[in-house]
């Protein structure tokens, strides 16, 4: 297409909907009107946007990321007060459009210092699929709840997911220590 053609406003359109895709905005939210100025030298190009742009910009925390949660729960929980808080963090990664890959209570274990003068915690680590945005959805439920002493996130790459895949199905990954007969 030869540029000589274009009158001055296609070529302005043309360069509108250049800047809707570079600035990753919808296209049928994106509006624009041009105003010429009274000298009609220059062109004014304005964008007409919601009052809430971020609902309208291309969302690319939509996908899907790797995500391995570590709780200590404190250790006077029984065993059915353990499961249940599990549970209830686990249904809470549902909801939210996550999908859990792996479950894993470690049980009780020694901590390597107190916690609010505990020397024992319930260990439990989760591996998880969510929307990045939904890791702070979730810390404001673990820091709300009272039985949980500490947590962690980790957010995992592929070759990550991967490594805990073989390792939890018994394929060698390669890191195991050689058994002396």
């Amino acid at each position: 297409m030869n540029n000589a053609n274009f009158k001055p406003l296609d070529l302005l359109i043309l360069i509108m909907n250049q800047i809707s895709k570079t600035l990753d905005i919808s296209t049928e939210i994106a509006t624009y009107s041009i105003k010429f100025n009274p000298n009609k030298t220059f062109l004014c190009v304005l964008y007409n946007l919601p009052l809430q742009p971020k609902l309208f910009f291309k969302s690319k925390n939509r996908e899907m990321n790797n995500y391995e949660l570590m709780v200590i729960f404190t250790p006077v929980l029984s065993e059915d007060e353990f499961k249940a808080s599990q549970k209830k963090f686990m249904d809470l990664v549902s909801d939210n459009n996550g999908q859990i890959q792996h479950n894993n209570p470690w049980g009780l274990k020694s901590l390597a210092y107190p916690i609010q003068k505990k020397t024992t915690g319930l260990y439990w680590v989760l591996e998880y699929s969510a929307p990045s945005d939904f890791n702070e959805k979730l810390k404001i439920q673990l820091l709300r709840d009272e039985n949980v002493l500490r947590h962690m996130f980790t957010a995992l790459d592929k070759y990550a997911v991967e490594y805990n895949a073989k390792k939890r199905s018994g394929v060698q990954t390669g890191n195991e220590k050689a058994v002396e007969a």
